[in-house]
């Protein structure tokens, strides 16, 4: 698609440029035009018309590529909607009838599995509500999304002690994007933490911190850490785009990011949030 996409914009583009010259030579040597506003008015007139063109002729594809990729994806998703939750809800009948606890066990690795992809599920659908524009914005309490995101991730990282310290406080952003940030910055937490199994989340006022315990960064790390696909570690696992999107989540919504990090002690982030 994209290789004829372009042969027809560069063969848009000679023709122009021909076609400008062309009739930029008509104008000067065969109608002899002395008047210089009015020769300016028709060649701009030309350009403009032209660019215009080219702007549809550019923009008109790509528009209905994106559309019908909108609308494989939601067709995607509603497809997996029911076999995710037919494997949850019999998931969830067979467990009540079952008292071998080598049976429960795989039991409950298969319904642990499952939460994963519903997981990806509900990053899908939120993704597509974003290219969408629609409306995504929500009031809840910012503790509750909390304990939410870190019993998920105590599934992936059960090895984790997740130290949680909480108030009360009632927010209106983007409910599935701040938990898409809250998962980010707890994994890299924990990427870079290795020799340190804790992770401490407070919230205090209108303020989350969470803190890790790991290698720390220095001030001339901090200064890279927004950049996509910077990597203070090449080893580790992941492409280093998280901070980056955590960072353009939070200049949309008006939160504040901070970062405080000290080598081999480890980093301290902070989101300050506006009450309502």
């Amino acid at each position: 698609m994209f290789t004829s996409f372009r042969v027809n914009i560069f063969i848009y583009y000679f023709i122009t440029v021909l076609l400008f010259l062309g009739f930029t030579y008509y104008l000067l040597a065969i109608l002899e035009i002395q008047n210089i506003y009015a020769l300016f008015v028709i060649v701009v007139s030309f350009i403009s018309v032209s660019a215009l063109l080219m702007v549809r002729l550019a923009v008109n594809p790509l528009q209905e590529y994106v559309a019908n990729l909108q609308e494989l994806s939601k067709e995607t998703l509603h497809e997996l909607n029911l076999p995710i939750n037919t494997i949850m809800t019999n998931t969830q009948m067979i467990k009540k009838s079952l008292d071998d606890e080598k049976s429960l066990k795989r039991l409950g690795r298969i319904q642990s599995a499952c939460e994963m992809l519903q997981e990806r599920y509900n990053e899908l659908e939120y993704m597509i509500k974003m290219q969408s524009e629609e409306g995504v914005k929500e009031k809840f309490f910012l503790d509750k999304l909390i304990e939410e995101r870190v019993a998920f991730l105590c599934k992936i990282y059960p090895k984790i002690d997740f130290s949680l310290s909480l108030e009360s406080l009632e927010i209106y952003t983007d409910r599935k994007g701040l938990g898409k940030v809250i998962d980010n910055l707890i994994d890299n937490g924990v990427k870079y933490s290795q020799n340190s199994k804790k992770i401490d989340i407070q919230h205090r006022g209108s303020s989350l911190f969470i803190k890790d315990y790991g290698k720390g960064m220095d001030e001339v790390e901090i200064l890279h850490i927004f950049e996509s696909y910077y990597q203070s570690n090449k080893s580790m696992l992941g492409f280093g785009i998280g901070l980056s999107m955590v960072k353009r989540f939070c200049d949309k919504n008006g939160v504040e990011l901070h970062f405080k990090s000290q080598p081999k002690l480890g980093t301290t982030v902070e989101l300050k949030f506006n009450k309502i």
